[in-house]
């Protein structure tokens, strides 16, 4: 599966990896004993099914799919890996925040078949990509969304992707999107956006 072999894993929807599972499910039991008690109506999920699984295994039977929380397009750059990439470049290395996918090379871009073990043909569309920014401005339209829930008091869950939830984050606290590389955001865990006073915080990160 792509996450085990590094794989840039963007809008393809190949599903969960059996270990992808158990840390759904153990992620779900560590949500609960925080004291989480989130309202489905408040739970916004990501459209690809590994998120939508992700949900249903952290003890979520249903939710809201929000199209904002589909992972980064990475283009280009979407089931290669960063080896690959700077191959392609011709460089010693690669980083998407420093060569993001809008100026990779117009010759990665297409549609292509790949075997997935244990699931079969995929298709995976490594098209234009799009930009930090680009992403910023759909994230944000959702924090616009939610906005008059968190105000009455009401907590929101968003259940995504590591990539698009990092960009979330600089949203929230009113950074550049960019600074989403300075956060370390692992699989299966939650982090808890808040206000201090009149700030917006990070109050935990990364549980």
């Amino acid at each position: 599966m792509w996450s085990e072999t590094g794989q840039y894993t963007g809008r393809t929807n190949i599903p969960l990896t059996a270990g992808g599972e158990q840390q759904a499910v153990a992620a779900g039991q560590r949500l609960r004993a925080f004291g989480a008690r989130i309202k489905s109506e408040n739970v916004y999920v990501s459209p690809l099914r590994r998120a939508q699984k992700t949900a249903e295994l952290a003890g979520f039977s249903s939710f809201v799919i929000d199209n904002n929380l589909a992972e980064f397009d990475y283009g280009p750059a979407e089931g290669r890996t960063r080896a690959q990439i700077a191959a392609a470049l011709g460089a010693d290395t690669w980083n998407i925040w420093d060569i993001g996918p809008l100026n990779l090379p117009e010759e990665l871009q297409g549609t292509r078949v790949e075997k997935i073990d244990n699931f079969g043909d995929i298709e995976v569309v490594a098209g234009v990509g799009e930009s930090a920014h680009e992403a910023a401005v759909r994230v944000s339209e959702l924090i616009d969304k939610v906005m008059p829930k968190l105000m009455a008091g009401e907590d929101v869950l968003c259940v995504a992707h590591a990539h698009i939830l990092r960009i979330l984050t600089t949203q929230w606290l009113d950074l550049l999107p960019e600074h989403a590389r300075n956060f370390r955001l692992d699989t299966a865990h939650f982090c808890v956006l808040d206000w201090h006073h009149e700030d917006r915080v990070v109050a935990y990160w990364n549980l």
